[in-house]
């Protein structure tokens, strides 16, 4: 088995893999390096990052400004375990509104990145 040295070349007496630094404890260098990202896809990547963090930014201020500011009274007209509705929104509901656009964003990034081959699986 011929080894081959930090730098990549064979020398008979180096590790198995070339590593990005100095140092054995490193991570390898994997099939990933090897993959360059042209600058059209680079762009489409990101304008889906940007698309999805906009939709789920709208999400979030009409939930925390929307329900819990503007729409207080109106949503007040209706009882929700009890509260007020507009109420419950600002204290509670939100809230759960906010821990599911974090789930949404790591579900949606997940895809993204695979789409367009930037994941790390």
């Amino acid at each position: 088995m011929s080894g081959s040295g930090t730098n990549g070349t064979p020398d008979g007496d180096g590790p198995e893999n070339s590593y990005h630094h100095e140092g054995g404890n490193l991570p390898t260098h994997g099939s990933h390096d090897d993959e360059t990202l042209r600058e059209d896809v680079v762009r489409l990547y990101w304008r889906a990052n940007l698309k999805l963090l906009g939709g789920l930014l709208v999400i979030w201020f009409v939930v925390s400004f929307g329900f819990s500011i503007l729409f207080v009274d109106a949503l007040n007209q209706y009882a929700f375990f009890g509260f007020k509705l507009g109420f419950w929104w600002a204290q509670q509901g939100s809230i759960y509104v906010f821990v599911a656009l974090i789930f949404v964003y790591v579900v949606q990034m997940k895809r993204i990145e695979r789409r367009f081959g930037v994941d790390d699986d």
